[in-house]
């Protein structure tokens, strides 16, 4: 395979640039969708409880709201991996948020639950696009040696965002008499959040890779000038001499400038789709399902005493759910310090592997003399202990393959793709496990859970590619014959 060599300089300019004030902006502004995705699954979570009476909803329409959201991060995902990767990034990273600012809205002015469904269904939507055209950006811009730590970031703003939102809940919640639709209020807060990045991402510049992929060198160069100024009056003669030709690194021969979803099941490619989609298909059906109704399983398993209201209930069951939920922002923070160091296949295999026994741990409490409620302290912990691993492990690193996984031209596809199986998960749990908590019990939804992380850990040992400290075109360099 024949790369140009000004094509060759500029990646390398990108991998090897020093961590400048642009990487961090770039970062700081393709975040927002994995942050928006922690505020909207926990406000709906504590919502929901607030909402029921009001609409008199039954179980499994409960659960077919919170599926409604998961279900549109699929369809968003797909949506938005595939114009990213025929417009490009930036056209579509202002479009999904300025459809989840409208969602959001919408959702909370709902007067109906059949109104509330749709909408949910929407800001998923707006969610879902932005999961891979926002992780494909941060990968294709940040330097080689900062690149998974920065995508390690990009996903921890989620945990931040889940912690964000239980803030504004107990803020509101707090100061809430128990009759008004303080729901409504727990909805709209999304919108607020949002509207600051429609307007800021207007200013952001399209992705050097997608450029170069594209043929549109002279764009590319001028792009790179930000990154690498002091290379400007080479970077406009290579712009101008690389005219329209188009940067291609793939493991498939080149027969046309735009890869789709049959490059992902190639000979070359499918142990890769494998592996971004099956363990984030399971991770995802254990992280929604815990994380969504973590208030309402702690409710069940510890109810609150001395609460008698709804808002007093869901107040004391948010305040529980925060709790645990600080442990995601710490193994967030471990993740950015033991992903670049131990690699993806090592955190994901050790992360599956501590959400077993966390689930697991609460599973066999609740089989202790005394129950559940005779023992609230271990259920805290075996939840902690879930958090913590996941957000160290798997979290991050199903969000950061497949962006190495795939090829520039598919890369956005590719990582919609595994996003969109990945939500599949997500909405099977949010709409079973209300089900299954209401015939089954609690105790079961936790011994599935534990059982699903254990596939995750089983699917990655077998799919498991080992790409360690490659950069994003050394991933796709063809194998010899």
């Amino acid at each position: 395979m024949n790369v140009h060599p000004d094509h060759a300089a500029m990646t390398r300019m990108l991998d090897e640039s020093p961590m400048r004030a642009i990487h961090y902006r770039l970062w700081a502004l393709s975040t927002g969708g994995t942050l928006l995705s922690g505020v909207s699954m926990f406000m709906l979570g504590v919502a929901l409880p607030l909402v029921i009476p009001v609409f008199h909803m039954r179980a499994h329409m409960i659960g077919l709201i919170a599926a409604m959201l998961m279900a549109g991060t699929v369809l968003g995902a797909l949506l938005g991996g595939h114009l990213a990767d025929r417009f490009g990034r930036k056209p579509i990273l202002v479009l999904d948020m300025a459809l989840l600012t409208i969602a959001a809205v919408l959702s909370a002015l709902s007067t109906d639950d059949t109104m509330l469904l749709i909408f949910e269904l929407l800001v998923g939507v707006g969610i879902g696009m932005d999961f891979p055209v926002g992780s494909s950006y941060v990968a294709e811009f940040m330097p080689q040696g900062q690149r998974g730590r920065m995508m390690a970031a990009s996903i921890s703003t989620q945990s931040a965002g889940m912690l964000f939102a239980a803030a504004i809940t107990l803020v509101l919640l707090a100061q809430t008499q128990p009759n008004n639709a303080i729901w409504r209020w727990l909805l709209a807060s999304e919108a607020i959040l949002t509207m600051p990045y429609v307007v800021a991402r207007f200013s952001l510049p399209e992705s050097v890779r997608w450029c170069m992929s594209r043929g549109r060198n002279a764009e590319a160069a001028r792009v790179l000038t930000l990154i690498a100024p002091a290379q400007a009056e080479r970077l406009r003669a290579m712009g101008q001499g690389l005219g329209a030709e188009i940067h291609y690194v793939a493991k498939v021969p080149k027969k046309t400038t735009q890869l789709g979803i049959a490059a992902l099941f190639s000979k070359v490619y499918l142990r890769r789709t494998a592996l971004v989609t099956l363990p984030w298909f399971l991770m995802d059906m254990a992280t929604y399902g815990v994380g969504l109704f973590t208030a309402i399983l702690l409710g069940n398993l510890h109810p609150a005493g001395g609460s008698t209201n709804t808002i007093g209930r869901d107040l004391a069951d948010a305040l529980a759910s925060g709790k645990v939920d600080l442990f995601l922002l710490l193994g967030s923070v471990v993740a950015l310090w033991a992903v670049p160091r131990f690699g993806r296949i090592h955190m994901q295999l050790l992360g599956f592997a501590g959400m077993m026994l966390g689930m697991g741990l609460a599973f066999i409490t609740t089989t202790m003399h005394g129950g559940a409620t005779a023992h609230a302290e271990v259920i805290f912990i075996g939840f902690i202990i879930f958090n913590l691993f996941m957000s160290a492990g798997p979290n991050a690193t199903t969000f950061i393959l497949p962006t190495e996984m795939y090829p520039t031209q598919v890369r956005a596809f590719g990582a919609g793709f595994a996003a969109a199986i990945a939500k599949i998960g997500a909405t099977l749990s949010v709409f079973l496990l209300p089900v299954i908590q209401a015939d089954l019990g609690v105790p079961i939804v936790l011994i599935l859970m534990s059982i699903v992380s254990l596939l995750g850990l089983f699917f990655t040992y077998i799919f498991r590619v080992q790409g360690r400290g490659l950069t994003l075109e050394e991933h796709h360099i063809p194998e010899s014959p």
